[in-house]
């Protein structure tokens, strides 16, 4: 069971809300997730959303009303957010499927004439800020774009995110970013650029932080023009050694507060801002000071989603070492469970102590994603030691995990059986397997998006009629963010998600299928591949992926009369590649466990 609020409570929370809304004249409220930066995960003093609602998923928008309240969230979270709203007088709006209302369609049918609606313009993204105007312009209404009333609420609420700034392995110095940035600024006929998300300012300076949970990032903004580059963090962040090579770089360091003052007073004629990645306060203050916006993509989010040889040799070393890890887990794993008693979050936290062990971790990439039987069934699970289920030998553990290392970023899924398995679950088991090695195997023209390639992982699965409610595969960063834009693999084209984006040479994606059945079971397979060219003829460049996790798929929930002679060597061929790279560092009965679990399959299995 996910975490669950006193419905109570937060009923409470909302009837306070309300009132802060009528001493304001506000008739609607909308509370988005996340910070002041577009991020997907924010730090804890972010958690506006969640503690007015009790809704702890990543993604999901409250809009309170005088008298009623809904909160949008996608299908990810469809079965954790039924149970977390329960009691609360919070209706869930469906993301996604078929006749669903939007926000902004809800937001102006609730809207009274002339009335007002309250948000915070620094948690809402411009796309969604400006048409959210429009919604209230149809109303003859009108925005507080100051409204917050979290803050009078929240009485223990945690402390401003504060972390010291350390320098990243890169490949790539920040002097020569800052010339392909402004190269491109170029192209783009504009003067200056306004950079606000963290992951894309701390890549540009190849600095990271500790400011978000699982998120190696650092509150921050920048400003760059043709000859200067600022940052705008807490200057107690930088040593005075990180201050001098930065200075040396034409970077100046300056207070994270007065960011809002200094772009209300920008000299330049032109700026380029990327209206999914700036809140909509800065766009706001942009179009008031009259300079011409070129609206574009932030250039570094395409580049920094293409490795160098540095990062990609990097991953490549920590990914036989993460493998490492998750492999012993499941050796643990599977001689304990039915011995001794192991609950989910037992299970999660012997795994995150595995990964602490190597040389140079850091943190997971996200919170350990351990889920029993029907809980797996909720794509983003959280076990709590006071709230999961115990291990039983039966069924199958759903285990979604990754780290941050100083060698980059990692994410893999496993779906373990502990015991006896229905044929439905083998079945629903080996179409995923399927689907993964198919989409990892492909060979493709250069141009093809993850548009074209998402059907290699869901052909199996809709063959019989299933599906997954959510993409096959995200970007992941180098040391960074786990889920990094612009690539991506996903079968239906979504306005405003960069699912447009090409696969280049240099991208790790993922590749995660799976199948899940409320009330019954999820199962998730996923690596990390790695783009890289193939071939070039007459026809143009073909592309492929190597595989970068490296860890065994359990065989035990494998039905090969669902596998064919290239499924089969597929997976025999990675999986004699896993037993190449581990090998070397397992012995005894880790090795005779290892020898085991990647062991070549064919029919007989």
């Amino acid at each position: 069971m996910p975490q669950i609020t006193d419905s109570r409570i937060i009923r409470e929370r909302l009837s306070k809300a309300r009132e802060c809304m009528t001493k304001a004249g506000v008739d609607v409220y909308v509370v988005c997730t996340g910070d002041y930066h577009m991020s997907e995960y924010a730090g804890d003093y972010f958690g506006e959303r969640q503690f007015l609602s009790g809704f702890t998923g990543s993604a999901g928008t409250l809009v309170i009303g005088k008298d009623e309240a809904v909160l949008f969230t996608d299908g990810r979270y469809f079965v954790q957010a039924q149970l977390q709203l329960s009691g609360t007088g919070i209706e869930l709006m469906k993301m996604g499927v078929q006749g669903a209302v939007s926000l902004t369609g809800y937001c102006e049918s609730v809207l009274p004439d002339g009335g007002t609606l309250g948000l915070d313009a620094r948690t809402v993204d411009a796309v969604l800020g400006n048409e959210l105007e429009s919604a209230v312009s149809k109303k003859n209404g009108n925005i507080d774009y100051k409204f917050n009333c979290t803050q009078e609420l929240w009485e223990d609420r945690p402390a401003f995110p504060h972390s010291a700034a350390f320098e990243a392995e890169a490949g790539e110095s920040c002097k020569d970013k800052l010339r392909r940035l402004r190269e491109k600024m170029k192209e783009l006929k504009t003067d200056a650029h306004v950079i606000t998300t963290l992951d894309d300012i701390c890549w540009l300076f190849n600095i990271r932080a500790r400011d978000v949970k699982c998120n190696p990032v650092l509150m921050s903004y920048s400003y760059i023009t043709m000859d200067s580059a600022v940052i705008y963090a807490d200057d107690d962040r930088f040593s005075q050694q990180l201050k001098s090579k930065l200075c040396d770089m034409g970077v100046s360091i300056r207070p994270y507060e007065t960011f809002y003052d200094d772009l209300g007073k920008i000299k330049q004629d032109s700026v380029l801002v990327d209206l999914k990645r700036i809140n909509f306060y800065v766009y706001r203050l942009l179009k008031k000071s009259g300079v011409r916006m070129v609206t574009e993509q932030n250039p570094t989010v395409l580049m920094k989603a293409v490795k160098n040889d540095t990062e990609i040799r990097n991953l490549k070393a920590v990914h036989i070492d993460d493998g490492l890890a998750l492999t012993r887990f499941m050796f643990w794993l599977k001689n304990t469970v039915g011995k001794e008693e192991i609950t989910e979050f037992d299970a999660a936290v012997y795994l995150d102590s595995l990964r602490a062990e190597i040389y140079d971790f850091i943190e997971p990439s996200f919170d350990t994603i351990s889920a029993y039987g029907a809980n797996a069934a909720m794509m983003h699970y959280s076990a709590a030691m006071d709230n999961c289920s115990v291990l039983k030998p039966e069924g199958m553990l759903l285990v979604d995990s990754g780290g941050q290392y100083m060698r980059g970023t990692t994410d893999v899924t496993r779906t373990f059986a502990l015991g006896p398995v229905t044929d439905e679950c083998r079945k629903a088991y080996t179409l995923t397997l399927k689907g993964m090695l198919a989409l990892a195997d492909a060979h493709f023209l250069y141009g093809c998006t993850g548009l074209n390639l998402d059907i290699l992982a869901r052909g199996a699965l809709w063959a019989e009629g299933l599906d997954y409610r959510c993409g096959t595969g995200h970007g992941v960063g180098y040391l960074l963010n786990v889920h990094e834009a612009p690539n991506n693999f996903r079968w239906k084209h979504a306005a405003g998600h960069g699912d447009t984006c090409v696969i280049e040479p240099g991208m790790v994606t993922s590749d995660e299928p799976g199948v899940y059945v409320d009330g019954q079971y999820g199962i998730r397979i996923e690596n990390e591949i790695l783009c890289v060219r193939d071939s070039e003829n007459e026809y143009g460049t073909f592309l492929k992926f190597e595989m970068l996790t490296c860890v065994p798929v359990d065989l035990e929930l494998v039905d090969c009369s669902y596998l064919d002679g290239n499924d089969l060597r597929r997976l025999n061929s990675y999986h004699e590649w896993v037993y190449k790279s581990l090998s070397p560092h397992m012995h005894g009965s880790e090795l005779e466990f290892l020898k085991r679990a990647t062991r070549a399959v064919g029919k007989d299995i």
